[in-house]
């Protein structure tokens, strides 16, 4: 009868509909999967690159095939102290405490990030711990929307999870941006000072960690009065903080 038909055709396309959502979520899962599987090998081997240093090497050879990014791995105890402190202080002085993501401070950029584009201005303000920063530069993009920062706030726990806050700490400062095609501290340390890792002292450390927020801007105007700044307001704040 045609009701009957009518019945078994609904009845097709919730099967399709369902099998259709299944294999998604099961997808969605064995992605999940993937991604902790990166994280545990990263927690024990170093990477070669990153996601932010691919994306950026292919945006900057689409003017010049050849160019080639400036980077060296450099183990944790020959970063400088004076660095590790200083940036630290900078971009997350909560570091040791928290467990990855640090929701009032998420909350507050939000609501400052409202209030601007309110406004009309650009200036914006993160609440991204380095935690999360990691999560985003080693696996993610520097793309912005809901999706990315939802996987960027469930790599972070799985960070958390299996990495010590040194190793998370290790691992960020070796692939942080620091200017144009400037990835690590022994990258930027030679870069900017013409010393290793290891070298930099407070002051320096502090540029440097001043810069983070926006390098590719303050690799090409090193001594803007809010970079001097902000340089000053970290030397003080770096006492202030634990490192792992």
């Amino acid at each position: 009868t045609v009701g009957g038909m009518a019945t078994r055709k609904g009845r097709s396309w919730f099967r399709i509909i369902t099998g259709t959502l299944m294999a998604l979520a099961c997808a969605v899962l064995l992605y999940q999967f993937w991604l902790f599987g990166l994280v545990v090998w990263y927690n024990y081997q170093n990477p070669g690159s990153s996601a932010i240093m691919r994306e950026e090497l292919s945006r900057l050879r689409d003017g010049n095939p050849d160019f080639q990014l400036k980077y060296e791995w450099v183990p944790y105890d020959r970063i400088s102290r004076n660095l590790k402190l200083a940036v630290v202080a900078s971009e997350d002085s909560n570091f040791t405490e928290h467990d990855g993501v640090e929701w009032d401070a998420i909350r507050k950029a939000w609501e400052y990030n409202q209030k601007q584009e309110a406004a009309g201005r650009s200036k914006m303000r993160g609440g991204s711990t380095i935690t999360q920063q990691l999560a985003k530069n080693l696996f993610l993009s520097s793309s912005r929307s809901y999706l990315r920062k939802g996987q960027e706030l469930v790599l972070t726990y799985m960070i958390e999870h299996v990495m010590t806050k040194e190793r998370i700490l290790e691992l960020y400062l070796n692939v942080a941006e620091w200017g144009t095609g400037v990835f690590g501290a022994q990258a930027a340390a030679k870069h900017y000072f013409n010393v290793p890792a290891a070298n930099p002292g407070v002051s320096q450390s502090a540029r440097l960690a001043a810069m983070l927020p926006n390098p590719r801007f303050y690799d090409s105007h090193r001594n803007s009065n809010y970079l001097n700044s902000r340089v000053y307001t970290l030397t003080r704040r770096m006492r202030l903080v634990d490192i792992p």
